[in-house]
């Protein structure tokens, strides 16, 4: 079979048990992975990591979905009868943890909003552990904008806590209407970034800010709700195991589609206050894919579509503060979500924004910083020490032949040359893509900086023919082979770290030094490129395989 079935193999496999996996879920059974990973060892480090993606996709599918089922979206559950002090009246609504009635306080006459656990008396340690932390994470906020609780209460094994009685609609229930206009949309998601950050400051991450968690008053005035998954910064205790993700795919931060506890912050807030804004402005979330599993990807791998594409009335400045907001690197958002609200307030007041000034040093860090596909590099750092050696290794057995050529007078030939780089990558290149392939899926960048690569392979080995076809002696042109390798890195800079720009513009000046060699009758210049270009390569791959090392020791 050849290398390329054997991956397909591969692949249709472990679609296969995950498949199988899936359905055990569905069917209400635990999982097997780890008999599963034993039945298929080739496998099992691919399985695992994949089923981590699945069961986090799934969990926010089952346990946060987009959006809270109004009361007669489906079947109801019986009004309890016997809660003290509450005479519960109609649902309201239901989510993937609770139900929340509308509910009369006997003792002191007045409506009120009750939140029962979704699964009663029959509720796990986790559901009211997190239904717990919910009532205590709300409990400790007294803000105008944020619904205050007012008991919380167990009565005969049912939880439960009574809360303000908001009359109105969702955010997610205007949405339904259409996008909203511009200024009514920077002016909500305003008085929802000082309540969060007030929520900040209280040491309160909400971690699943959504249209469903922001009730709408009479009056047109945002009030947040829905804690349930909210992070206690001064707490020592965590409810999501190491690698959970919870939390709304559509609206979720990069950092907790990730399962990266150790990033969880406001800034996490911070992004789900873009998404809702960019929602709000265009009528759709900045990502959605057909499964959660996809959307969860599309927020880990892509970058969104700018707003203007999708409302062209919409104004730059705006644009500009969602699209901050939206930066897959934390440090790149608002440091705040108060610095959020001051932008949104000197749009509305057509005053200059900060999302559009910047320091020179900002600047100049953001151009020389990882993107958020960096961590691919992982993958390719012991590949890329490989190809270092690979590279040195022709470049030098080319320049030992164009010295040659006086004695041997095939060495003035193209033919040696287009042997040794035609053959020599046409080998290395498939053995380099079946060994990255070896240690896991291989991601949409990748397959883009593979195409880089395999474009720059071709035009190196082109370079012989051209050569021949213009009666140019051999390797005239090999100076066009730093420019070359440096294009790829320019591209490299821009899609996975500005680190890169240093070796792009190595392998520019190493283009003008191999030119300046030859002109004066040197012919050392293609040594010169095989260093330059093997230390390229070598030196980011040494680091990233020590950091895969570290990251999985």
């Amino acid at each position: 079979m050849s290398a390329e079935g054997e991956l397909d193999d591969r692949d249709r496999r472990l679609a296969a048990l995950l498949d199988e996996l899936t359905e055990a879920v569905r069917a209400g059974e635990t999982p097997q992975l780890d008999e599963v990973a034993r039945m298929h060892p080739d496998l099992a480090d691919e399985l695992r990591a994949l089923w981590s993606t699945v069961l986090v996709a799934g969990a926010v599918a089952q346990v946060t979905g987009d959006h809270v089922e109004p009361a007669d979206a489906g079947p109801t559950t019986p009004l309890p009868s016997d809660l003290p002090d509450y005479e519960l009246r109609e649902e309201l609504g239901r989510g993937g943890m609770g139900i929340v009635y509308r509910a009369r306080q006997r003792s002191l006459q007045r409506d009120v909003a009750v939140k029962l656990i979704l699964r009663g008396t029959l509720a796990s340690a986790d559901d009211l552990a997190r239904f717990q932390a919910e009532a205590e994470a709300a409990g400790r906020l007294q803000h105008p904008h944020i619904v205050p609780i007012y008991e919380v209460a167990n009565h005969r094994g049912q939880c439960y806590f009574s809360m303000q009685l908001v009359e109105g609609a969702t955010l997610a229930g205007k949405l339904a209407h259409g996008p909203l206009p511009a200024a009514e949309a920077a002016r909500l998601i305003a008085t929802v970034a000082r309540a969060i950050h007030y929520a900040h400051t209280q040491g309160v991450v909400h971690r699943d800010l959504k249209p469903a968690n922001i009730l709408i008053d009479a009056a047109g005035e945002p009030h947040v709700t829905d804690f349930g998954l909210a992070k206690q910064l001064d707490a020592g205790l965590s409810l999501t195991r190491s690698g959970a993700v919870l939390g709304t795919p559509t609206y979720m931060a990069p950092e907790l589609a990730a399962g990266d506890r150790g990033s969880i912050g406001p800034a996490c807030d911070v992004y789900s206050l873009g998404t809702i804004l960019y929602t709000l402005l265009t009528g759709r979330p900045p990502f959605q894919g057909p499964s959660p599993v996809d959307t969860v990807m599309m927020v880990l791998q892509q970058d969104p579509l700018p707003p203007r594409l999708l409302n062209r009335k919409l104004d730059r400045d705006l644009e500009m503060i969602v699209l901050k907001c939206l930066q897959k690197p934390p440090e790149l958002r608002y440091a705040s979500a108060a610095a959020l609200a001051d932008d949104l307030t000197a749009y509305l007041h057509d005053e200059p924004i900060s999302a559009r000034s910047g320091q020179f040093s900002q600047i100049v860090a953001r151009v020389f910083r990882e993107t958020h596909h960096a961590t691919v590099l992982e993958n390719w750092g012991l590949l890329w020490m490989w190809h270092a050696a690979v590279i040195l290794v022709m470049c030098l057995v080319t320049n030992w032949l164009h010295a040659k050529r006086g004695q041997w007078p095939e060495c003035a030939q193209p033919w040696p040359y287009l042997l040794l780089w035609g053959g020599g990558l046409a080998l290395w290149a498939p053995i380099f893509w079946m060994l990255r392939h070896r240690i896991g899926p291989v991601t949409a960048v990748e397959r883009q900086i593979a195409h880089v690569w395999g474009g720059s392979v071709a035009a190196v080995i082109l370079l012989f023919v051209v050569e021949s076809l213009l009666g140019l002696p051999v390797l005239t042109l090999s100076p066009v082979l730093g420019l070359i390798g440096g294009a790829v890195f320019v591209a490299k800079a821009g899609i996975l770290s500005g680190v890169f720009y240093i070796q792009a513009a190595a392998m520019f000046a190493t283009a003008l030094a191999m030119a300046e060699l030859q002109r004066r009758g040197l012919d050392w210049g293609i040594s010169l490129y095989g260093l330059v270009s093997a230390a390229a390569f070598f030196l980011p791959g040494w680091k990233y395989y020590r950091q895969s090392r570290a990251g999985g020791s």
